[in-house]
Protein backbone atom coordinates (compact mmCIF):
# COMPACT_ATOMS: atom_id res chain seq x y z
CA UNK A 1 0.00 0.00 0.00
CA UNK A 2 1.45 3.76 -1.15
CA UNK A 3 1.49 6.35 1.57
CA UNK A 4 -0.64 8.21 -0.10
CA UNK A 5 -2.68 4.89 0.19
CA UNK A 6 -1.93 5.00 3.58
CA UNK A 7 -3.25 8.79 4.39
CA UNK A 8 -6.94 8.13 2.68
CA UNK A 9 -7.23 5.30 4.92
CA UNK A 10 -6.76 7.43 8.11
CA UNK A 11 -8.84 10.04 6.76
CA UNK A 12 -11.80 7.96 6.15
CA UNK A 13 -11.87 6.54 9.76
CA UNK A 14 -12.51 9.97 10.84
CA UNK A 15 -15.76 10.33 12.80
CA UNK A 16 -17.07 13.79 12.57
CA UNK A 17 -20.13 15.66 14.07
CA UNK A 18 -22.97 16.29 11.46
CA UNK A 19 -21.93 20.09 10.56
CA UNK A 20 -18.31 18.52 9.53
CA UNK A 21 -20.03 15.14 7.82
CA UNK A 22 -21.79 17.95 5.26
CA UNK A 23 -18.54 19.80 4.59
CA UNK A 24 -16.56 16.55 4.14
CA UNK A 25 -19.49 15.13 2.01
CA UNK A 26 -19.08 18.75 -0.19
CA UNK A 27 -15.81 18.59 -0.18
CA UNK A 28 -15.71 14.90 -1.75
CA UNK A 29 -17.96 15.66 -4.48
CA UNK A 30 -16.92 19.41 -5.33
CA UNK A 31 -13.52 17.86 -6.41
CA UNK A 32 -15.22 14.20 -7.49
CA UNK A 33 -14.76 13.72 -11.57
CA UNK A 34 -18.30 14.95 -12.04
CA UNK A 35 -20.42 17.59 -9.93
CA UNK A 36 -23.18 19.40 -12.33
CA UNK A 37 -27.14 18.61 -12.57
CA UNK A 38 -26.81 15.38 -14.62
CA UNK A 39 -24.41 13.46 -13.21
CA UNK A 40 -21.91 13.72 -9.44
CA UNK A 41 -19.58 10.75 -9.87
CA UNK A 42 -16.07 9.33 -9.34
CA UNK A 43 -13.86 7.37 -10.36
CA UNK A 44 -11.22 5.56 -7.89
CA UNK A 45 -8.54 3.01 -7.40
CA UNK A 46 -9.27 2.97 -3.78
CA UNK A 47 -11.78 1.12 -2.50
CA UNK A 48 -11.90 3.05 0.95
CA UNK A 49 -12.22 6.82 -0.87
CA UNK A 50 -15.21 4.75 -2.86
CA UNK A 51 -16.64 3.50 0.18
CA UNK A 52 -16.95 7.43 1.70
CA UNK A 53 -17.87 9.20 -1.14
CA UNK A 54 -21.12 6.55 -1.20
CA UNK A 55 -21.76 7.77 2.50
CA UNK A 56 -21.14 11.34 1.46
CA UNK A 57 -23.60 11.05 -1.40
CA UNK A 58 -26.44 8.98 1.40
CA UNK A 59 -25.29 11.85 4.15
CA UNK A 60 -26.89 14.76 1.48
CA UNK A 61 -29.35 12.73 -0.03
CA UNK A 62 -30.84 10.25 2.15
CA UNK A 63 -30.13 7.58 -0.92
CA UNK A 64 -27.62 4.89 -0.93
CA UNK A 65 -25.70 4.74 -4.30
CA UNK A 66 -23.98 1.57 -5.51
CA UNK A 67 -20.43 1.06 -6.25
CA UNK A 68 -19.56 -0.13 -9.02
CA UNK A 69 -15.64 -2.48 -10.03
CA UNK A 70 -14.39 -2.37 -13.46
CA UNK A 71 -12.54 -5.43 -15.02
CA UNK A 72 -8.91 -2.99 -13.90
CA UNK A 73 -10.19 -2.86 -10.98
CA UNK A 74 -10.99 0.85 -10.43
CA UNK A 75 -14.38 1.83 -7.86
CA UNK A 76 -16.98 4.14 -9.44
CA UNK A 77 -20.34 5.66 -7.44
CA UNK A 78 -22.61 7.44 -10.32
CA UNK A 79 -25.21 9.34 -9.62
CA UNK A 80 -27.45 10.58 -12.34
CA UNK A 81 -31.64 9.94 -10.55
CA UNK A 82 -31.79 14.29 -10.97
CA UNK A 83 -34.21 13.62 -7.82
CA UNK A 84 -31.19 12.59 -5.91
CA UNK A 85 -28.92 14.93 -7.44
CA UNK A 86 -31.58 17.73 -6.25
CA UNK A 87 -31.44 16.74 -2.66
CA UNK A 88 -27.87 16.73 -2.43
CA UNK A 89 -27.79 20.63 -3.94
CA UNK A 90 -30.48 21.47 -1.53
CA UNK A 91 -28.57 20.21 1.16
CA UNK A 92 -25.18 22.49 -0.25
CA UNK A 93 -27.28 25.51 -0.97
CA UNK A 94 -27.48 25.04 -4.69
CA UNK A 95 -30.65 23.93 -5.52
CA UNK A 96 -31.81 26.81 -7.72
CA UNK A 97 -29.64 29.23 -9.92
CA UNK A 98 -27.04 28.60 -12.34
CA UNK A 99 -24.49 25.18 -10.69
CA UNK A 100 -21.18 26.71 -10.94
CA UNK A 101 -17.69 24.44 -9.66
CA UNK A 102 -17.20 26.73 -6.75
CA UNK A 103 -16.87 26.36 -3.09
CA UNK A 104 -19.48 27.77 -1.44
CA UNK A 105 -18.23 29.39 1.60
CA UNK A 106 -21.27 29.32 4.09
CA UNK A 107 -21.85 26.02 4.37
CA UNK A 108 -18.39 25.80 6.37
CA UNK A 109 -19.59 27.02 9.63
CA UNK A 110 -16.15 26.75 11.24
CA UNK A 111 -12.37 26.00 11.13
CA UNK A 112 -13.68 22.14 11.87
CA UNK A 113 -15.55 22.02 8.64
CA UNK A 114 -12.95 24.10 6.50
CA UNK A 115 -10.57 21.41 7.40
CA UNK A 116 -13.62 18.60 7.07
CA UNK A 117 -13.81 20.33 3.63
CA UNK A 118 -10.30 19.95 2.43
CA UNK A 119 -10.67 16.29 3.81
CA UNK A 120 -13.03 15.30 1.84
CA UNK A 121 -11.40 17.21 -1.42
CA UNK A 122 -8.34 15.12 -0.60
CA UNK A 123 -10.01 11.91 -0.47
CA UNK A 124 -11.16 12.78 -4.05
CA UNK A 125 -8.32 14.50 -5.66
CA UNK A 126 -5.63 14.31 -3.79
CA UNK A 127 -2.12 12.61 -3.75
CA UNK A 128 1.24 13.08 -1.43
CA UNK A 129 4.44 10.73 -2.30
CA UNK A 130 6.36 8.86 0.43
CA UNK A 131 8.23 11.14 2.49
CA UNK A 132 11.36 8.39 1.97
CA UNK A 133 11.48 9.66 -1.54
CA UNK A 134 10.07 13.15 -1.40
CA UNK A 135 8.04 16.18 -0.42
CA UNK A 136 4.90 17.04 -2.20
CA UNK A 137 1.36 17.07 -1.62
CA UNK A 138 -1.65 18.07 -4.31
CA UNK A 139 -5.02 18.37 -5.21
CA UNK A 140 -6.28 18.11 -8.95
CA UNK A 141 -9.21 19.28 -10.30
CA UNK A 142 -10.47 20.74 -13.92
CA UNK A 143 -11.20 23.77 -12.48
CA UNK A 144 -8.82 26.55 -11.80
CA UNK A 145 -11.33 28.79 -9.90
CA UNK A 146 -12.11 26.01 -7.52
CA UNK A 147 -8.41 25.35 -7.20
CA UNK A 148 -8.06 29.10 -5.90
CA UNK A 149 -11.15 29.01 -3.91
CA UNK A 150 -9.31 25.67 -2.41
CA UNK A 151 -6.19 27.96 -1.88
CA UNK A 152 -8.31 30.38 0.20
CA UNK A 153 -9.27 27.55 2.61
CA UNK A 154 -5.67 27.63 4.08
CA UNK A 155 -5.56 31.47 4.20
CA UNK A 156 -5.84 31.19 7.73
CA UNK A 157 -3.36 27.90 8.43
CA UNK A 158 0.46 29.04 8.01
CA UNK A 159 0.45 26.92 5.26
CA UNK A 160 1.25 28.71 1.93
CA UNK A 161 -0.23 26.18 -1.59
CA UNK A 162 0.68 26.90 -4.77
CA UNK A 163 -1.41 26.04 -8.25
CA UNK A 164 0.05 25.42 -11.28
CA UNK A 165 -1.47 23.71 -14.58
CA UNK A 166 -0.39 20.12 -15.56
CA UNK A 167 -2.20 19.23 -18.66
CA UNK A 168 -5.81 19.65 -18.65
CA UNK A 169 -5.35 19.90 -15.17
CA UNK A 170 -4.81 21.98 -12.42
CA UNK A 171 -2.64 21.57 -9.63
CA UNK A 172 -2.67 22.86 -5.46
CA UNK A 173 0.43 22.43 -4.16
CA UNK A 174 2.49 21.72 -1.29
CA UNK A 175 6.52 21.28 -1.17
CA UNK A 176 7.26 21.90 2.30
CA UNK A 177 7.61 19.67 4.32
CA UNK A 178 6.89 21.19 7.19
CA UNK A 179 3.74 22.61 5.70
CA UNK A 180 2.83 19.02 4.44
CA UNK A 181 2.74 17.73 7.82
CA UNK A 182 0.49 21.11 8.85
CA UNK A 183 -1.87 19.81 6.21
CA UNK A 184 -1.79 16.46 7.03
CA UNK A 185 -2.14 17.72 10.57
CA UNK A 186 -5.05 20.19 9.84
CA UNK A 187 -7.03 17.82 7.64
CA UNK A 188 -6.78 14.90 10.53
CA UNK A 189 -4.18 12.67 9.45
CA UNK A 190 -2.16 12.68 13.02
CA UNK A 191 -0.93 9.37 12.49
CA UNK A 192 0.53 9.89 9.19
CA UNK A 193 1.65 13.47 9.54
CA UNK A 194 3.87 11.68 12.73
CA UNK A 195 5.19 9.29 10.54
CA UNK A 196 6.41 12.11 8.01
CA UNK A 197 8.49 13.55 10.81
CA UNK A 198 9.83 10.55 11.82
CA UNK A 199 10.53 9.87 8.02
CA UNK A 200 12.18 13.62 7.63
CA UNK A 201 14.46 13.38 11.52
CA UNK A 202 15.68 10.07 9.68
CA UNK A 203 16.72 11.82 6.56
CA UNK A 204 18.40 14.99 8.16
CA UNK A 205 20.42 12.29 10.70
CA UNK A 206 21.53 9.93 7.55
CA UNK A 207 22.06 13.41 5.17
CA UNK A 208 23.97 14.58 8.74
CA UNK A 209 26.25 11.36 8.94
CA UNK A 210 26.64 11.06 5.23
CA UNK A 211 28.08 13.88 5.15
CA UNK A 212 30.42 13.72 8.05
CA UNK A 213 32.00 10.57 6.72
CA UNK A 214 32.77 12.53 3.40
CA UNK A 215 34.04 15.17 5.06
CA UNK A 216 36.39 12.87 7.20
CA UNK A 217 37.25 10.96 3.83
CA UNK A 218 38.28 13.28 1.77
CA UNK A 219 40.37 15.25 4.41
CA UNK A 220 41.94 11.75 4.95
CA UNK A 221 42.80 11.41 1.55
CA UNK A 222 44.23 14.82 1.73
CA UNK A 223 46.64 13.74 4.54
CA UNK A 224 47.81 10.54 2.59
CA UNK A 225 48.74 12.87 -0.24
CA UNK A 226 50.39 15.02 1.78
CA UNK A 227 52.19 12.22 3.52
CA UNK A 228 52.72 10.72 0.10
CA UNK A 229 54.72 13.98 -1.23
CA UNK A 230 56.16 14.40 1.81
CA UNK A 231 57.90 11.05 1.80
CA UNK A 232 58.79 11.13 -2.06
CA UNK A 233 60.38 14.51 -1.19
CA UNK A 234 62.51 13.06 1.63
CA UNK A 235 63.46 10.08 -0.06
CA UNK A 236 64.80 12.00 -2.97
CA UNK A 237 67.31 14.41 -0.49
CA UNK A 238 68.00 11.17 0.72
CA UNK A 239 69.39 9.50 -2.60
CA UNK A 240 70.64 12.33 -4.33
CA UNK A 241 72.55 14.23 -1.36
CA UNK A 242 72.04 12.34 1.88
CA UNK A 243 70.15 13.40 4.93
CA UNK A 244 72.99 14.83 6.42
CA UNK A 245 72.69 18.31 4.33
CA UNK A 246 69.33 18.49 6.87
CA UNK A 247 69.41 21.07 9.69
CA UNK A 248 68.61 18.87 13.22
CA UNK A 249 65.07 19.70 13.08
CA UNK A 250 64.60 18.87 9.60
CA UNK A 251 66.67 16.13 9.95
CA UNK A 252 64.80 14.75 12.99
CA UNK A 253 61.36 15.30 11.51
CA UNK A 254 62.53 13.68 8.20
CA UNK A 255 63.58 10.60 9.66
CA UNK A 256 60.01 10.45 11.36
CA UNK A 257 58.49 10.63 8.06
CA UNK A 258 60.49 7.86 6.75
CA UNK A 259 59.28 5.53 10.20
CA UNK A 260 55.62 6.35 9.73
CA UNK A 261 54.96 6.88 6.04
CA UNK A 262 51.25 7.15 6.30
CA UNK A 263 50.96 8.73 10.01
CA UNK A 264 49.38 12.43 9.75
CA UNK A 265 51.22 15.42 11.04
CA UNK A 266 49.08 15.74 14.10
CA UNK A 267 51.06 11.88 14.62
CA UNK A 268 53.87 13.49 13.63
CA UNK A 269 54.54 16.04 16.33
CA UNK A 270 53.31 13.57 19.51
CA UNK A 271 56.48 10.92 18.43
CA UNK A 272 58.70 14.01 18.23
CA UNK A 273 60.90 13.84 20.92
CA UNK A 274 60.50 17.84 21.15
CA UNK A 275 56.99 19.55 21.40
CA UNK A 276 56.29 21.14 18.51
CA UNK A 277 53.26 22.12 16.92
CA UNK A 278 50.90 20.59 14.03
CA UNK A 279 51.25 24.35 11.77
CA UNK A 280 55.29 23.98 12.82
CA UNK A 281 55.35 20.18 11.67
CA UNK A 282 53.77 21.00 8.75
CA UNK A 283 56.44 24.24 8.28
CA UNK A 284 59.02 21.59 8.57
CA UNK A 285 57.58 19.54 5.58
CA UNK A 286 57.15 22.15 3.42
CA UNK A 287 60.85 23.31 4.15
CA UNK A 288 61.64 19.56 3.18
CA UNK A 289 59.91 19.77 -0.18
CA UNK A 290 61.23 23.07 -1.02
CA UNK A 291 64.92 21.49 -0.32
CA UNK A 292 64.01 18.67 -2.78
CA UNK A 293 62.49 20.79 -5.37
CA UNK A 294 66.28 22.63 -5.05
CA UNK A 295 67.65 19.59 -5.49
CA UNK A 296 65.79 18.57 -8.66
CA UNK A 297 66.43 22.31 -10.12
CA UNK A 298 70.25 21.76 -9.74
CA UNK A 299 70.36 18.74 -11.45
CA UNK A 300 68.41 19.35 -14.42
CA UNK A 301 70.96 22.67 -14.74
CA UNK A 302 73.16 20.38 -14.58
CA UNK A 303 72.24 17.72 -16.96
CA UNK A 304 71.45 20.42 -19.76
Amino acid sequence: MSYSSDVKKELSTIENNPCCDIAQSYGLLLFGRAFSRSEISILTENSDVAAAYAKAVSILSGTSPDISISDAGNFSVNVTDRDVISRILTSLGSAEGTLKRRINFTVLNNDRCSSAFIRGAFLACGTVTDPEKEYHLEFSSSSRALCDDLIKLFDETDIEPKCTQRGGSYVVYIKKSSEIEDALSFMGATECSMSLMGAKMYKDIRNTVNRRINFESANMMRCADAAAKQYEAICYIRDNAGLDVLSEDLLMTAKMRLEYPEASSAEIARRLPVKISVSGVNHRFKRLIDTAQKLRDRKKKTED
